[in-house]
């Protein structure tokens, strides 16, 4: 229907262009057979005629171009055409968004160990105890733009849970303990800047005596996210036509 509104718009125009072409020609038939045609009128008539010649070139132009469009999505068979590629390749980009993807790719590596047993004063503790310095670490790492996130292999995501349970803590309800390794996927520079520098994160982790080792990687890999997540009481917002 859209097609047709199209070619009928086209069509009008092109008829009223026409119409115009025509009045002009005849302007100028008649001014020249009565031998009254001055110079400058004659330029001008013809300007306009070469301005209105173009306006209608670009109009079929157009035209074209639309035709050969649907011809491509008309000829495209299921698995190939291009409309089908563009849908598959915009549903790719929001899986990955989600999360429902395997992904790869240049980044950071962080590992962080637990410090050594104080013997003499009985002193132990461990890194799932400071889970605030692991959130700390998730958020550094968003705000210098890391496109995915994984702790322990389990993918980090906006519907992600981190809780403390016990001498461990659970991620996306898979229990993890010491040593952490945090993966993120990135511009290598800048995620690796974000958490080394002066007073940030790997220095606060060190000023607690984890051991810290934190390396770039041109292939990190991180799995996608295996939880289901169904929406009970969001919807689609639907949109006035």
């Amino acid at each position: 229907m859209k097609r047709n509104n199209g070619q009928l718009a086209i069509t009008i125009v092109s008829l009223f262009l026409g119409i115009i072409l025509a009045i002009q020609f005849k302007t100028v038939n008649k001014t020249v057979g009565e031998g009254v045609l001055p110079t400058q009128r004659a330029q001008q008539l013809a300007l306009e005629l070469k301005k209105t010649q173009e306006e209608r070139d670009t109009l079929i132009k157009a035209l074209d171009e639309v035709e050969a469009k649907i011809k491509a999505y008309e000829r495209g068979e299921v698995d190939n055409n291009i409309y089908a590629e563009n849908l598959y390749k915009d549903l790719e980009k929001y899986r990955m968004l989600a999360g429902y993807v395997d992904l790869e790719g240049p980044g950071i590596i962080l590992e962080i160990h637990d410090p050594p047993a104080d013997v003499q004063f009985g002193i132990e503790y461990s890194i799932v105890d400071d889970l605030d310095l692991i959130l700390q670490t998730i958020s550094v790492l968003n705000a210098a733009e890391a496109e995915a996130i994984s702790i322990n292999d389990q993918r980090y995501t906006t519907f992600t849970e981190i809780e403390k349970a016990g001498d461990h803590i659970e991620v996306n309800g898979v229990s993890i303990s010491s040593p952490i390794v945090i993966k993120a996927i990135g511009n290598s520079n800048t995620l690796e800047s974000a958490l080394a520098l002066k007073r940030g994160i790997v220095h606060t982790l060190e000023y607690y005596d984890y051991t810290v080792n934190l390396v770039q990687d041109t292939n990190v890999k991180i799995p996608k996210y295996r939880k289901l997540k169904e929406f009970i009481y969001a919807k689609p917002v639907e949109e006035d036509n």
